[in-house]
């Protein structure tokens, strides 16, 4: 590897753990004498960091906490006024609860177990979307990550209210991502759209259903000078139907 123009290519690499031993070593030498791309791998760094905050997931409530909400509902044999005043049961009552006690179990089981199917198939939904929802997350920051590692990637950051939003993109490679952090909330039925912007008309390029998150813009950038951002309605809009709320340039 030749130590001056090659090494200004790896700061996106760099700030994502992607060089080998001797890579990293040479550009760490590298690093302490270029101010241009130690600011660059701090942007990059930042970048990532809100990257995995804004895809940081929340995990769904414990099984335990359901299962003692319910057990109130599962009825139990009181003791007789009786037996609490002599601390002890008659032969007769001890001998009837013998008796009973296998279909009071059968009972208790029953309704431990129609519980527990209930929350059981609940628990499995709720994996299942989980497991999609993370398998999604996966992709698309193994995509993201692979977009910052490009030797030409360059951000653009700007800020929506208390928010802030970073496009990614690579000439090379044609390529734009996306990352939101903390965007404001949007009511029901509403969504973020990002855009292309093709010298003032915008091209759709993805959806964005929450305020915190990432995507590779979908379709080329081909020749688009920036990314834009609007409130639309569920579902998206083949034109904005508002002025962009984050209009990020490729420069």
């Amino acid at each position: 590897m030749t130590i001056g123009a090659d090494l200004h290519t790896l700061t996106g690499a760099y700030a994502a753990h992607a060089l080998d031993g001797a890579e990293r070593t040479d550009f760490e030498r590298h690093l302490a004498q270029c101010p241009a791309c130690a600011a660059e791998v701090a942007e990059f760094t930042a970048t990532l960091a809100r990257l995995g905050a804004a895809e940081a997931l929340q995990p769904p409530p414990e099984l335990k906490a359901r299962v003692m909400a319910a057990l109130p509902a599962v009825r139990q044999l009181a003791p007789s006024g009786a037996e609490v005043a002599a601390g002890h049961a008659a032969p007769r009552q001890r001998g009837r609860f013998a008796r009973n006690w296998p279909k009071l179990a059968l009972a208790a089981s029953v309704a431990l177990a129609t519980g527990f199917g209930a929350l059981a198939v609940q628990q499995h939904d709720q994996a299942d979307r989980a497991r999609a929802e993370a398998a999604r997350l996966a992709d698309q920051q193994a995509a993201f990550g692979t977009l910052l590692t490009a030797p030409d990637a360059k951000t653009a950051t700007g800020t929506a209210g208390s928010g802030v939003g970073t496009v990614v993109w690579s000439q090379s490679r044609g390529e734009a991502g996306f990352l939101a952090a903390g965007l404001p909330a949007l009511p029901q039925g509403k969504t973020y759209q990002l855009w292309f912007n093709d010298a003032g008309t915008m091209r759709p390029a993805g959806l964005l259903p929450q305020s915190n998150g990432s995507l590779v813009l979908s379709g080329p950038i081909d020749g688009a000078a920036g990314v834009g951002v609007t409130v639309e309605p569920s579902g998206g809009s083949q034109h904005p139907s508002g002025n962009p709320v984050l209009l990020l340039p490729f420069s």
